[in-house]
């Protein structure tokens, strides 16, 4: 993971050999975080296997912080499901 930007409360993060079934379902678990006021994810070019992945919040929050939180929330659900499936 690449981090870019000035501002610590908006950073666009580079994913590397990923697509969009880790950033949608990244972006999902990171907007339910209420300091998050924008968070969305592009794909640079489709034969490129990266995303950027950027996160604004309101206020002090560093960026860092809902995107730990959603990729930790994300692998329990995921958890979750293989659990159940098993």
């Amino acid at each position: 993971v690449q981090a870019d930007g000035t501002d610590g409360n908006c950073v666009t993060f580079v994913l590397h050999d990923e697509d969009h079934t880790l950033g949608n379902s990244l972006r999902y678990m990171v907007m339910k975080n209420p300091d998050v006021e924008f968070c969305g994810y592009c794909i640079t070019h489709p034969s490129e296997s990266k995303i950027n992945f950027r996160i604004q919040t309101r206020g002090a929050l560093p960026a860092i912080e809902p995107f730990r939180k959603g990729l930790n929330d994300l692998m329990g659900v995921c958890q979750h499901v293989l659990n159940t499936f098993e």
